[in-house]
């Protein structure tokens, strides 16, 4: 970073003009580059996107797709089923077919962010006066393009989703996701061909129009009439089949409105939950006194972060109560197990506490996640942390920390992993420096390898200096799924794609992270300026005033009935005024087990052994020669000599302890190597003093793969357990001054002490 600073002042010293771009590691540097037109820090954006990873599945998949130009092919089917050696028959449609999820992943991945003004645009100039959701909604059932944000003409802030009360303007810069940008999409040349039609077939009198014109005008006239009474007219809702309402009659989907009216802002999902949520705490809160407030956090650990509207706590945890695994004077837990939480842990594993983990929490403990889903954060650190970053993580509510490392399974069962929903591993500094370039990685991959065999439910999200290391996450040796994508990624890669591990499954499904996948976003900037703004503001790194925030919901049994992702789209921008804006899908995978997984009884394995044996002494004894004959026998009265003189020496038992000898034999030749791991953390839980309850209940979720859909067709089916990616409008934007400046919120409400801790 200092050499980077120091050039960056040396292009401003010779050529003060030049547009900068710089990129750095620390974000305590970014304010010596202020000057900078376009700044990218590593640490800020890789912390952020690793926190969204815990509660927005695979964020960062999400924003490398969108930061990446892909050409949004497909993968070859036929020379994957050659790697894979398949026979099954070509069958496109079918869901089950190894091909599917790559199709349908690998054009979607083509999607990425354009902008055009609205009063030159053929997707959006006829919502001029409408409503930014009713705009939203229109444009993707029509054209298939999903418009995510605006920008005014007299402002340089960008609002992501401002609402349905935003009302769209002819000089308004709109944003939006698309397979490609407008000016070379198919809709763009049509409008122009058909612009060039109707001036030639401007009207001069009936006998200058010959038939075939008169004709195609007439068809294109009706088609026009027929669209705009659709517009016009009371649009019919869409409403469940005949069928599914004999017992019970769902209403149907509302129409998105031209114009919001209050009526339909007072039925927003999100404003009653938020209402709930703060109006009315339960009585377990009250008396352990978890009220929490709402402002911005008095203390930051370097100049230029952004300042972000938190949950905070009305008074700062003393520094012994942030060590999870010390008891202090104020309470007396030793194991995250003591606390009682009731939400699953995050784990963060790093090597030391950085001034950029200060931003994994912030997006964690945003004014608007709601207080019932907050997750407790606990900082798993080889090195004690400094003062200066307790300071900052004291106002937070449930974030603790712990000495401790991922090598030592003592340490990990103390900080809760048992109870944890999600384990980030931080890449540590010191080993970026390794002497083999790629061997970088090998200490990390390793450790987590050991995680995913002991921990097999455990979401464990990695940060790798390489993104060829990939290949190793979760590895299995006698895989032949993963072996095919190998070899498919050495075609991509032998192609020139710019993403050639995408069909990797660590990287699909959000498991794996490089910041070196974000080299691209400083280059994209050059010819989209806002891309840097707009992925600060889906990582909650920056916070406008009336701009959406990333968030997610799960499709469940009672949300199925809706059936396609338009009418998803229209359900969520008429009720809550969401906007989604892609799927993360979850499919069961059928995989070659490996070897290491099959539990085998060895007496069934030697039974089969000795029935064989005989079944070739057999067939041997009919069909061999004489010599052949007499060596069988040799060997099996020979062995049965020694079988019985070792029945002599070995101890007459009773009927029932030799059964009980035989069954825990038989138990022994079971077990599998599953199990094995399983008694040997469930044994050193017990030495720690900890119940081995929470281990029990991990089910094992290896055998899925998952993967993330940007912007699919209207027409894509919905299914169980699919989580859709929202951006959600600002809450404080629909209550009139609800969003207090900084200096007037948070300190106001504690005291001065706090006011003079403001200032750096």
């Amino acid at each position: 970073d200092h050499q980077t600073i120091l050039r960056a002042w040396a292009v401003k010293d010779f050529a003060p003009n030049c547009p900068l771009y710089v990129q750095i590691l620390k974000p305590e540097n970014k304010f010596h580059i202020k000057f900078a037109d376009h700044v990218v820090c590593e640490e800020e954006f890789k912390y952020a996107m690793l926190a969204l990873n815990c509660i927005c599945p695979a964020t960062s998949t999400l924003i490398t797709l969108l930061v990446h130009t892909s050409r949004g092919q497909t993968a070859p089917w036929e020379a994957f089923r050659q790697l894979t050696g398949t026979k099954q028959t070509l069958n496109r449609e079918s869901q089950q077919s190894p091909e599917q999820w790559q199709k349908m992943y690998g054009r979607c991945s083509g999607n990425e962010v354009y902008h055009i003004n609205l009063e030159e645009s053929t997707f959006f100039a006829e919502y001029e006066g409408k409503s930014f959701t009713y705009a939203s909604f229109h444009a993707h059932k029509k054209f298939g393009v999903c418009l995510i944000g605006v920008r005014k003409e007299d402002s340089k802030n960008i609002l992501l989703n401002p609402g349905p009360r935003y009302i769209m303007s002819s000089t308004d810069i709109c944003f939006y996701i698309n397979i490609t940008k407008e000016e070379n999409s198919a809709f763009e040349k049509q409008e122009k061909h058909k612009k060039k039609k109707e001036s030639k077939l401007s009207y001069h009198g009936a006998s200058r129009l010959p038939v075939h014109s008169i004709i195609a005008s007439m068809g294109t006239v009706a088609i026009d009439l027929q669209d705009t009474g659709c517009r016009t007219s009371s649009r019919p809702t869409l409403a469940l089949p005949s069928e599914g309402g004999k017992e019970g009659r769902r209403p149907s989907i509302a129409p998105v409105l031209e114009v919001a009216d209050s009526s339909s802002l007072q039925t927003c999902d999100l404003l009653s939950d938020q209402s709930e949520d703060e109006t009315t705490p339960s009585d377990d809160e009250v008396s352990a006194g978890l009220e929490y407030a709402k402002g911005y956090p008095p203390y930051s650990p370097y100049i230029g972060s952004s300042p972000t509207f938190c949950h905070l706590l009305h008074e700062k945890v003393p520094f012994c109560c942030l060590r999870l695994d010390k008891g202090c004077q104020h309470n007396y837990y030793e194991d995250a197990k003591a606390y009682g939480f009731k939400n699953k842990l995050i784990i963060v594993a790093a090597e030391t506490a950085g001034n950029g983990l200060y931003n994994f929490i912030v997006p964690l403990r945003a004014y608007y996640r709601p207080k019932k889903e907050l997750n407790p954060i606990v900082l798993l650190l080889d090195n004690p942390p400094d003062m200066h970053f307790l300071d900052a993580i004291c106002w937070f509510p449930m974030v603790y920390y712990m000495v401790g490392s991922i090598d030592n399974l003592d340490d990990l069962l103390r900080c809760g992993v048992t109870f944890a929903a999600n384990m980030v591993v931080v890449d540590k500094e010191s080993t970026m420096s390794a002497e083999e370039d790629y061997m970088a990685d090998a200490k990390t991959i390793v450790n987590v390898q050991t995680l995913f065999r002991l921990f097999s439910s455990l979401s464990i999200i990695t940060e790798l200096t390489h993104p060829a290391n990939m290949r190793f996450m979760q590895f299995r040796a006698k895989d032949c799924y993963s072996l095919a994508l190998s070899k498919l990624e050495k075609k991509e890669r032998e192609k020139g794609s710019n993403l050639a591990f995408m069909f990797r499954l660590p990287f699909a499904a959000g498991r794996v992270f490089s910041i070196s996948m974000l080299d691209t976003l400083l280059y994209q900037s050059f010819v989209k300026d806002y891309m840097i703004s707009i992925t600060r503001l889906l990582l909650g790194l920056d916070t406008t005033p009336g701009s959406g925030f990333l968030c997610s919901m799960k499709i469940t049994e009672d949300d199925l009935w809706i059936r396609t992702y338009a009418r998803l789209y229209q359900k969520l921008c008429s009720s809550t005024g969401d906007i989604p804006i892609g799927i993360y899908r979850t499919e069961s995978q059928k995989l070659t087990t490996s070897e290491s997984q099959i539990s085998i009884s060895v007496e069934e394995w030697e039974d089969t052994k000795d029935t064989k044996e005989q079944i070739s002494y057999r067939s041997s004894h009919r069909n061999s020669t004489s010599s052949d004959q007499s060596d069988h026998p040799l060997l099996r009265r020979k062995s049965m000599q020694w079988a019985r003189r070792l029945s002599r020496r070995v101890p007459r038992h009773s009927g029932k302890t030799t059964e009980k000898i035989n069954q825990q034999r038989m138990n022994l030749y079971r077990r599998s190597e599953r199990q094995e791991l399983a008694e040997l953390v469930k044994n050193r839980m017990k030495h720690l003093g900890l119940s081995p309850a929470g281990y029990d209940e991990m089910n094992d979720h290896q055998n899925t793969l998952s993967y993330i859909l940007i912007n699919p067709s209207p027409d894509t089916r919905l299914e169980l357990n699919d989580i859709v990616y929202l951006i959600r409008p600002d809450p404080l934007a629909y209550v009139p001054n609800s969003a207090p400046s900084r200096k007037d919120s948070f300190c106001n409400t504690v005291g001065q002490d706090t006011r003079e801790e403001t200032q750096l």
